[in-house]
């Protein structure tokens, strides 16, 4: 990991296509997916947030803790995801796929039931939204430092 920058994908293939970054690494293309890849469920951080707010306005509802799962309930590939993305920035990311990390499984993908049978909430943004508004962010805000 270099210093200063987040070891999870969205900020560093922001880092790649930045040019910060060579290369980005993905863990494991031998996993029993379709491409290879870990599948995960990428939620936008907008979606998270708006179920932070809902959570914050049931706060009073009932004593007690509750345990809700946000996410979209749709698994995504790595590479699908690395895809997307090099369409929203418009290039091909550099990428390499190294040896899995200990620990890692091939899908883990949220169920959103329980949220969106009590409050009704559910992710109103997709993949392509998350990819295009992460990199929309990085030219307003890292290539303007640079």
């Amino acid at each position: 990991q270099q210093h200063g920058l987040p070891d999870n994908l969205m900020p560093l293939m922001t880092a790649v296509a930045t040019g910060r970054v060579p290369v980005l690494r993905v863990y494991g293309g031998d996993y029993p997916t379709q491409d290879g890849t870990a599948i995960r469920d990428y939620v936008h951080v907008m979606d998270v947030a708006d179920a932070h707010l809902l959570a914050m306005r049931h706060l009073d509802d009932r004593p007690g803790l509750r345990v809700m799962n946000v996410g979209t309930g749709t698994g995504v590939s790595v590479l699908e995801l690395l895809t997307e993305f090099g369409r929203a920035c418009g290039m091909r990311l550099p990428h390499e796929i190294v040896g899995r990390r200990a620990g890692d499984v091939a899908s883990l993908v949220a169920d959103p039931g329980r949220i969106t049978a009590e409050w009704g909430w559910k992710a109103s943004r997709n993949v392509q939204h998350m990819c295009q508004d992460a990199w929309n962010f990085t030219c307003r805000h890292e290539l303007t430092r640079a």
